[in-house]
């Protein structure tokens, strides 16, 4: 006689359990979609989600959307002002500029522009290096 015995290696019991994929992941428009689909999926027919709960969810999602572009908008502008600000200044390259030290108006001629510490920083003529934003005027040089 033979038996249909169910083998043991394919008890629930026994199978290997996924990882978790939790940790640093955040959740993102994608996902809060995901939720919103699985909800309306499974709602309950006879209870069925009102009109304005829908809608406060769709306009969070679409809030969640334009914080979204926002913060990449951010991210790529604060990318590309340290450089914008790097070649903005190096126009000043070989003009002459003043600014105050203490109460003298000093002048030099620009050499070379640099970024430390993320602020713009000229190198002068006189072996002196001043930053950007102590200019108080710029001048071609003659």
């Amino acid at each position: 006689m033979t038996t249909n015995a169910i083998d043991s290696n394919l008890w629930l019991a026994n199978a290997a359990q996924p990882e978790s994929k939790t940790g640093n992941r955040m959740l993102g428009k994608d996902d809060f979609l995901k939720i919103l689909l699985a909800q309306l999926q499974n709602q309950d027919p006879l209870n069925p989600l009102e009109d304005k709960d829908f809608i406060s969810q769709m306009a969070n999602f679409s809030s969640l959307e334009q914080m979204m572009n926002i913060a990449n908008l951010m991210q790529q502008w604060m990318q590309t002002s340290h450089r914008d600000m790097l070649l903005r200044y190096s126009e000043w390259i070989g003009k002459t500029v003043s600014w105050l030290d203490g109460s003298d108006v000093k002048q030099a001629v620009v050499q070379s522009v640099q970024q430390k510490d993320g602020q713009v920083v000229l190198g002068l003529e006189n072996g002196a290096m001043i930053a950007a934003d102590q200019v108080i005027k710029v001048e071609q040089t003659s």
